[in-house]
């Protein structure tokens, strides 16, 4: 049967794979062979150096994966990191052609020499938590060693601007028992690797730059080498802002609501209370998610502090406000400090009013001039033209006594026909009439007392009213200025804003 023409592409497919393999095989005895006479006479202890005076050279780098935790209350950083170690060992090197072809082994790192190179800042339980894995081993000599761990270290961690806060947490490695005259660590790179970093839903990765340091002591001539990498983090801030800025403008937003209530309607200080309440449990719920340390406090704790502040003070001045709005002049007389103050250059700075009245600065200067032009008159009145509120000149000419004060009882009195005020200061009525007119004007001085007092509690108790309204007016203003000037304060003190 004949060849169809399937048959002869994979047939000639078949070929090109046979060709493709290589000539040489990795597996079977040359693995074995190799291990056996690498390992026959080689001692973990012996440091891998052709000449012992030297240095052995050891290349150190890191790989970030993830940021798994930032305790701020406990000052802790914990990372998943990968670790890059890399040297030469003399002892462990081979032809390959003698072995047939094998290029590089993988051998556990008990069985050879490795750098003791630990985080000296770590803060896990069992101080390295790396995982020991292979260690891959090429014909010439070179070593790597690539253990992952999850790495729990110490950091110091500033809130100084918590939520708008960056940190800056060092990993610090070393040999833990040579010194830089028997090991010497040197950085392959400035920066450590974080191409395969997995996002942070809190931090956001600014750099991991790395810093080879050697240090002198004075017990000891040999340097000490050390690799310090800076894990340099930057909050996210789109949750805080969400969850705690904008909660905290607008329960100060509704503090300002309470100084536009009319003082008669019974909630304003209802108001006031209710957001005090309402901010204290919202206060609490943000201390749980705030760093709990006293090193130094939160720009976001400043911020709900001046708020706590503003709507305690907004309670205190509703009260004073409620207490002068319901102030009468049966009880209350008005200072004058507080009568020019809230009553004419209050009113006058806030361009305030009373109906068909207009406050200038002219018109309290002519006030004050008149009020006093007034009291020098009252003073010179005798007493019944003060009781009585008439001038003097109704009685200019009579004398004191009973005529006088029936000549003066006469002007208010209606006489019968027939009748002057000569019969009424005839002997035989002097008496009984004069007892009467004394009585009338009795009467006459308290109805006309207890109107002009009443009008005067009227007056005051409309004064103590609108010097209310004033002060009302006032807390609005200072507050919402206080409110404006703290959030733009908080905000732009922030090294940064918002952050996504």
């Amino acid at each position: 049967m004949s060849d169809t023409p399937a048959t002869s592409h994979l047939g000639a497919l078949f070929c090109c794979v046979l060709l493709c393999l290589p000539k040489g095989t990795v597996q079977g005895p040359h693995e074995k062979r190799i291990l056996n006479d690498l390992l026959k006479n080689y001692n973990v202890l012996e440091r891998p150096v052709a000449n012992e005076s030297e240095p052995l050279v050891v290349s150190f780098g890191l790989t970030l994966q993830q940021i798994i935790d930032v305790d701020e209350k406990n000052q802790l950083l914990i990372t998943n990191v990968w670790l890059n170690l890399e040297w030469n060992d003399v002892n462990l090197r081979w032809n390959a052609s003698e072995y047939g072809g094998v290029q590089d082994l993988r051998i556990p790192p008990k069985n050879i020499w490795k750098p003791d190179v630990l985080m000296y800042n770590s803060a896990d339980e069992k101080f390295d938590s790396t995982y020991p894995t292979n260690v891959v081993l090429k014909n010439n000599g070179s070593c790597l060693y690539v253990p992952p761990g999850i790495f729990k270290s110490t950091c110091k961690i500033d809130i100084t601007w918590f939520p708008f806060d960056d940190q800056e947490c060092k990993m610090k490695f070393g040999s833990w028992t040579y010194d830089g005259w028997q090991l010497d660590l040197i950085l392959p790179s400035d920066e450590g690797d974080a191409s395969n970093f997995i996002p942070n839903g809190e931090w956001t990765l600014l750099g991991i730059p790395g810093k080879r340091n050697e240090l002198s002591y004075a017990c000891c001539p040999q340097p000490y080498i050390d690799i310090t990498y800076s894990v340099r983090i930057r909050r996210r801030t789109l949750y805080y802002l969400h969850n705690l800025v904008l909660p905290g403008i607008l329960i100060s937003t509704m503090v300002l609501l309470a100084f536009t209530l009319p003082p008669d309607s019974g909630e304003k200080l209802t108001l006031g209370v209710t957001i005090l309440l309402s901010l204290t449990v919202f206060l609490n719920m943000v201390a749980e998610s705030m760093p709990t340390t006293s090193d130094a406090v939160p720009l976001i704790g400043t911020y709900f502090n001046c708020i706590m502040f503003m709507v305690a003070s907004s309670v205190v001045s509703t009260v004073l406000i409620l207490n002068y709005h319901h102030r009468s002049g049966e009880t209350h007389e008005m200072a004058p400090w507080v009568r020019s103050v809230f009553l004419q250059w209050m009113p006058w700075l806030l361009r305030m009013s009373r109906p068909g009245e207009k406050i200038t600065r002219k018109n309290i200067i002519m006030n004050n001039k008149m009020k006093e032009l007034e009291l020098k008159e009252r003073s010179s009145k005798s007493l019944l033209a003060n009781v009585l509120d008439m001038d003097d000149d109704y009685r200019g000419g009579l004398a004191p006594g009973p005529l006088t004060l029936a000549a003066n009882s006469a002007n208010y009195t209606r006489l019968p026909p027939g009748q002057s005020v000569d019969d009424l200061a005839a002997p035989g009525c002097l008496a009984g009439c004069a007892r009467e007119l004394q009585l009338i004007l009795r009467e006459l001085r308290t109805v006309t007392d207890r109107l002009r007092q009443d009008d005067e509690e009227a007056v005051v108790t409309s004064d103590w009213k609108f010097a209310a309204m004033v002060v009302d007016r006032l807390c609005l203003i200072v507050f919402t200025l206080f409110t404006v000037v703290a959030t733009v304060a908080v905000l732009l003190s922030a090294p940064h804003i918002i952050v996504p």
